[in-house]
């Protein structure tokens, strides 16, 4: 990369990560249903066998080239509505009915498929190196969850993304009295996270009110996988607010997106399982919390080019999380057609806030991005 406006993943179209992307809900594809999806621009049938265990192959038969999603399912396999080649669970040509036994060799490539949260994730690679997204503190928690918006945005993904840690936008554009501050914590090759690191200010009663509510900082907590699905924790120690932001690309550059709420089941700290008649109470909360946000930043997301021309100190929390985007590995996937290299940015946050000249920018650009 060259520097922070010629990026080689960040808001780029022909860019695609090799990560889980969301697909369906799960409660959209019926058993023995199978559909047609353009995934980020490579074309798939994801269905549901009879076996209650979805599978996505490459939409085309090999014999004649119809799309598999005219077809049925058959058993754990796929049958071809043109000729009725059926191939099983794997991909292998089991059966063509105009013969005994197929006498040739055939398959249709199948992808790896995960349901969680309620929902279909595809992995754009051949071996999952990572799981699907979760919420650091409640990893390995049993948790409830509902859904949000299904929602399209005018920009790429990882615009979208950056916007929940750019820290002094909640003041011009939010208007909220309160201060944030990031550090930056990652969590593995693939994950990272950033979390506040200021009090509740004292400045009105209402805030010293509720600062009674925390014994440490304001709790407002984002974590990212590969720059396409992203997670914001906010709300008093007694209560933590879960919201998941499944996002994928499409091949114009703009956002495809589906909003998780999960929250923790109560059975599963307290043991009392009538806790969980809460869940629903809980889950339409963080609903609140997550439309609240997501109000007063829909106009930006439908007519931003964003251009990151003239970095400032402020911009230290977008500048890592792209500096951790493009140390991600990208695959010919669809309208990806970008091969990843292992280059980070190099940080130079000290002298961020000296760029006042187009001259200044291109010095200080190649300055962060030299010795790669």
């Amino acid at each position: 990369m060259a520097s922070l406006v010629d990026t080689q993943i960040f808001n780029q179209p022909s860019s695609v990560v090799e990560s889980w992307y969301w697909a369906f809900k799960s409660r959209d594809l019926k058993k023995g249903q199978v559909k047609p999806l353009n995934f980020l621009g490579r074309e798939l049938a994801v269905y549901r066998g009879e076996d209650g265990v979805v599978r996505a192959v490459d939409a085309f038969c090999p014999h004649m080239g119809a799309h598999l999603a005219e077809g049925k399912v058959d058993g754990k396999g796929l049958r071809c509505f043109f000729h009725a080649w059926k191939f099983d669970e794997k991909g292998q040509l089991e059966d063509i009915p105009c013969r005994q036994a197929p006498g040739i060799q055939a398959e249709i490539k199948h992808h790896p498929v995960c349901e969680q949260y309620g929902v279909i994730w595809i992995y754009t690679g051949e071996n999952p190196s990572h799981p699907v997204h979760y919420v650091p503190e409640l990893e390995g928690v049993e948790v409830a969850h509902s859904f949000g918006n299904q929602f399209e945005k005018g920009c790429h993904p990882s615009v979208v993304l950056v916007n929940a840690i750019d820290a002094h936008h909640f003041n011009s554009v939010h208007n909220l009295p309160v201060r944030v501050e990031f550090d930056c914590q990652p969590q593995g090759s693939n994950m990272v996270q950033f979390n506040n690191t200021t009090p509740m200010p004292q400045t009105k009663w209402y805030l010293r009110f509720f600062s009674r509510f925390y014994k440490g900082p304001l709790t407002y907590s984002l974590c990212y996988t590969s720059g396409s699905t992203g997670s914001v924790t906010v709300g008093p120690d007694f209560l933590h607010c879960h919201i998941i932001f499944a996002l994928r690309p499409t091949p114009e550059g703009k956002t495809q997106g589906l909003t998780i709420l999960i929250t923790p089941k109560g059975a599963h700290k307290t043991k009392l399982g009538w806790l969980n008649a809460f869940n629903p109470i809980i889950l339409f909360a963080t609903m609140l919390v997550g439309n609240y946000f997501a109000t007063g930043d829909t106009k930006l997301f439908q007519t931003i080019k964003f251009k990151f021309k003239r970095p400032i100190k402020e911009d230290f929390s977008i500048i890592k999380f792209i500096q951790h985007l493009e140390k991600q590995k990208t695959t010919r996937w669809g309208f990806g057609t970008y091969d990843s290299s292992e280059k980070a940015l190099k940080m130079l946050p000290d002298k961020v806030e000296a760029a006042q000249t187009p001259a200044k920018i291109i010095q200080l650009n190649e300055k962060i991005a030299q010795n790669f």
